[in-house]
């Protein structure tokens, strides 16, 4: 299995004001990402997963530090690249695997038919189809937001802004046609994530002003799902 490369991970609520005096100084010394279209944005949306007992929601409510949790994670709305990713926390540190699957079995996951990946040769995937047949792993939350990013090659920096952060209540379906997103911050707030390996320059921290902000653990799968009116496990 391929080594898991821990990174800091910082989360941040900023407002406007706040956004907006960052993303200028930030445009005079990194890059945006290639992904971007002319706006500097891309679309993301995530299928997050959980079991029978809830464990990824409430372990990020009891504030454990060592934990994961998986979701299937879209862009711009296109099924050209589908991952299902796994996202791991040990204490401060966060690591990703993640496998790309096809539409096909996109929609068989999403019916709870595990058995697509009964053949499945990496390890992840047999992680998973272990999941949803043991533990009942199965998709709860479609988390849907806008990103803007910069990236720095010194210290393998990576800035982001998230916004526009949305719920599809019980769609589980990223493609489906009839998903209409709802808002789940009502303020211009947005949230903001400094990605580093080892350290981040002193030209990256003076622009983020990182002393005048309060780190906050800002789970955007945690505001989605407090938007469901249960997390009873009624319909499996």
């Amino acid at each position: 299995m391929k080594k898991l490369k821990f990174r800091h991970e910082l989360k941040y609520y900023v407002n406007y004001h706040q956004y907006y005096l960052i993303r200028q100084r930030l445009r005079f010394f990194l890059k945006q990402d290639q992904h971007a279209n002319e706006k500097g944005e891309y679309h993301i949306r995530s299928v997050y997963f959980d079991d029978i007992e809830n464990k990824a929601l409430q372990e990020k409510q009891a504030g454990i530090q060592d934990r994961h949790k998986y979701r299937i994670r879209v862009y711009n709305k296109s099924d050209s690249i589908i991952h299902f990713e796994k996202k791991i926390k040990r204490n401060t540190l966060i690591a990703k695997e993640k496998e790309a699957i096809s539409r096909q079995t996109l929609n068989r996951l999403l019916a709870n038919d595990y058995t697509v990946l009964e053949q499945e040769e990496s390890p992840l995937l047999r992680e998973i189809h272990y999941e949803m047949k043991n533990r009942m792993l199965r998709p709860k939350v479609i988390v849907d937001y806008v990103r803007e990013a910069y990236i720095a090659r010194t210290g393998n920096v990576r800035i982001t802004f998230d916004k526009d952060l949305r719920t599809g209540l019980y769609k589980i379906d990223p493609f489906d046609l009839e998903l209409y997103p709802i808002k789940t911050i009502d303020e211009p707030v947005y949230i903001l994530e400094v990605k580093y390996d080892e350290y981040i320059p002193n030209y990256i921290r003076d622009a983020l002003q990182l002393s005048g902000l309060q780190r906050q653990a800002a789970s955007k799968y945690t505001i989605c799902r407090k938007f469901t009116k249960s997390n009873s496990w009624e319909d499996q």
